[in-house]
């Protein structure tokens, strides 16, 4: 069984199908249509077709258009690459950035060429605690959905941009029923995860990206069997029934590293246990889950930890260790670091490029 971890790899798979087959056990499905769905304008375009929510966009045609966009769209907007599997490591360009001004988006859409797809701007949504969810499914023939789970993420690194640092498997039937409408239109099959994310104004959850294939934290929708949507892929292609999950909401996800990044750069504001009580559920759409930290029965899913084998979690921390070394090191070596002689603090100006000045920040898009 040959199962991809990033949407690229699920492009090629599917078109290499035909050949794959035979050597790997692969869900039959159209082989251009994990990179239609993948396709961030073809997805707004399936959405606005199916009535599902999805952040008002712009496709502008110049830098002109581009630079015209915040009267429509406003300030800040989310700039995305159609196919961003398209980017080049030396373009210097981004999937997803977070554009502040007018001659930003001007700027990004004149290089176009270089990132092999349509510049898209988005309407940004803000965020706000409790607002992220995704969904993580299976599906086999005849648009049957035989796993499924909704969680909110709790804790991302980035923050409130980035991959699922700490998530919570909660019930969220409006993200559901949307994500399986829209599976079953497109007649997909296979292992999906979907992004989504609380719109106060419109009062609606908003379809963010549709990744087909695994997500990052799909071991959060274990059930209480231990299946997964990877188990049931696995006994699905092979012919043999796919139990009916027990569902075990209140489970938690941890990615270690990122989530102790999370929380410092929050500066101790984040709460990750915090349990989603009455008001704050119904501001994000859904029904309370009236749990708090996980209980020993529902489990934590570590990413990197396991008792029985704690070798991925050693190399995991040797590398993040070395990582902040080798940081720490070249900082001090940097102009501008304040360096100490005869017992005074002498500073050392900074080199500032001609014409440099400060950039916005940029929100990047990651696999859950």
């Amino acid at each position: 069984m040959l199962i991809a971890m990033d949407d690229i790899s699920a492009i090629h798979i599917a078109a290499l199908a035909p050949r794959l087959t035979g050597r790997y056990l692969l869900p039959e499905q159209p082989p251009d249509l994990p990179g239609r769905l993948a396709d961030k304008e073809e997805l707004a375009g399936l959405c606005k077709r199916l009535g599902i929510p999805h952040p008002a966009m712009v496709i502008p045609a110049s830098a002109a258009e581009a630079a015209a966009a915040p009267w429509e769209l406003g300030l800040p907007m989310v700039a995305k690459w159609s196919r961003p599997w398209l980017l080049t490591a030396g373009s210097g360009l981004r999937s997803t950035t977070l554009v502040h001004s007018a001659a930003d988006a001007a700027r990004l859409h004149e290089q176009g060429d270089a990132a092999g797809s349509r510049l898209l701007l988005q309407r940004y949504l803000p965020y706000r605690p409790d607002s992220d969810w995704f969904f993580h499914g299976y599906f086999g023939d005849q648009d049957r959905c035989l796993v499924a789970g909704t969680g909110r993420k709790v804790l991302s690194w980035p923050l409130r941009t980035g991959l699922t640092a700490l998530g919570r498997w909660q019930p969220n039937p409006e993200v559901e029923q949307a994500a399986l409408r829209l599976a079953a239109h497109v007649g997909y099959r296979g292992i999906l995860d979907l992004d989504f994310r609380w719109d106060e104004a419109s009062g609606t959850f908003h379809l963010l990206d549709f990744n087909p294939r695994l997500g990052a934290q799909f071991r959060l929708f274990t059930d209480r069997d231990g299946l997964d949507v990877v188990r049931a892929q696995y006994l699905d292609l092979t012919g043999r029934p796919v139990p009916r999950p027990r569902s075990r909401p209140g489970r938690v996800f941890v990615a270690e590293n990122y989530a102790l990044l999370s929380l410092l750069a929050s500066g101790g504001r984040a709460r990750p246990f915090r349990t989603a009580g009455p008001d704050s559920s119904r501001s994000a759409g859904c029904p309370p889950d009236g749990a708090g930290p996980a209980s020993r029965r529902d489990g934590t899913e570590s990413a990197w930890f396991a008792a029985d084998d704690i070798a991925p979690f050693l190399s995991m921390a040797a590398v993040w260790f070395g990582r902040a070394l080798r940081k720490g090191r070249n900082r001090l070596r940097r102009p501008g670091v304040r360096t100490r002689r005869r017992g005074r603090a002498m500073p050392v100006p900074r080199a500032v490029p001609d014409g440099g000045s400060a950039s916005h920040p940029d929100s990047a898009s990651m696999p859950r």
